[in-house]
């Protein structure tokens, strides 16, 4: 187990598995999980002689719960705590959903050298929710009801998301995984209730234009075009017109957790990117 303690006080878990001059890749997990959603990745990369290593953002998971700092630049900040502890050099970055946006905030602000590619899978940027300058956002009240029903019954919350859209298990021939549900369930109980529900507002509200504008290293945008929690169409199309070097990969009816329903595809395009 390992920890790093931020300015603020607040404790980071981390996992950081494989040889230390391995070439670093750094995995940032979704909304309300863990650095356990990336189990099957980090095996993956580890058995190719990578170093992997991925964290529990704070409130998440076995970091600390602080009241406050939930929100994507104190969540970059903490990134950029974990990275000069290890003195990262040269990491790719791989982010899913919330931990894209996480990606992308820290990417635009790290320090030279600290990073040489970056991944946005099922990833926020630039930005989810519906404004003027957003048009094809989701409408406010999407998100007011996920607080509502995260502050109601927050453990049935957490079951009904993996059930249904998160994995696409709502779909007509899905099959589904009772352990994806119950790992997500219980990545999700281990974090703090007011770092989840003010998280809700990190992930939606958050504008990563010009965070995307910044990141001059090559980026792969990844997106299943069944994605219900990040729709497709709002999100990595819009993203990659904004990076300097970005490349779209989108897959055909995969949904948002498409990581955990399909690593034999997944996996292999990560791998094929960070080697490329």
């Amino acid at each position: 187990m390992g920890t790093v303690t931020t300015s603020d006080g607040t404790t980071i878990f981390y996992k950081d598995w494989g040889p230390r001059d391995g070439q670093p890749i750094v995995f940032h997990h979704g909304w309300p999980l863990s650095a356990d959603d990336w189990d099957n990745q980090m095996l993956f990369f580890l058995s190719h002689g990578y170093r992997v290593i991925a964290h529990d953002r704070r409130g998440h998971g076995r970091s600390s719960q602080p009241s406050t700092g939930h929100e994507m630049d104190t969540y970059a900040a903490d990134v950029a705590a974990l990275t000069d502890a290890l003195d990262l050099q040269g990491a790719v970055h791989i982010g899913h959903s919330t931990g894209g946006g996480e990606v992308a905030r820290y990417v635009a602000r790290a320090k030279p050298g600290r990073v040489r590619k970056a991944v946005l899978v099922g990833a926020v940027p630039p930005v989810m929710v519906k404004s003027e300058t957003n048009p094809g956002g989701l409408p406010i009240e999407v998100f007011d009801e996920f607080r509502t029903a995260l502050a109601a019954n927050r453990a049935q919350f957490y079951i009904d998301v993996p059930s249904g859209p998160f994995y696409g298990f709502n779909r007509d021939g899905a099959q589904v995984s009772q352990g994806l549900i119950d790992n997500w369930w219980r990545q999700g109980m281990m974090g703090a209730a007011n770092a989840h529900y003010e998280c809700i507002k990190a992930f939606s509200e958050t504008d990563f234009t010009e965070d995307l504008k910044k990141i001059d290293v090559p980026v792969l945008v990844a997106h299943g075009t069944d994605d219900q929690v990040v729709p497709f169409a709002d999100s990595a199309p819009l993203s990659v017109k904004l990076l300097k070097y970005g490349t779209l990969k989108s897959y055909d009816g995969f949904p948002h957790g498409m990581l955990s329903t399909h690593p034999d595809v997944l996996n292999p395009d990560l791998l094929a990117f960070v080697e490329s």
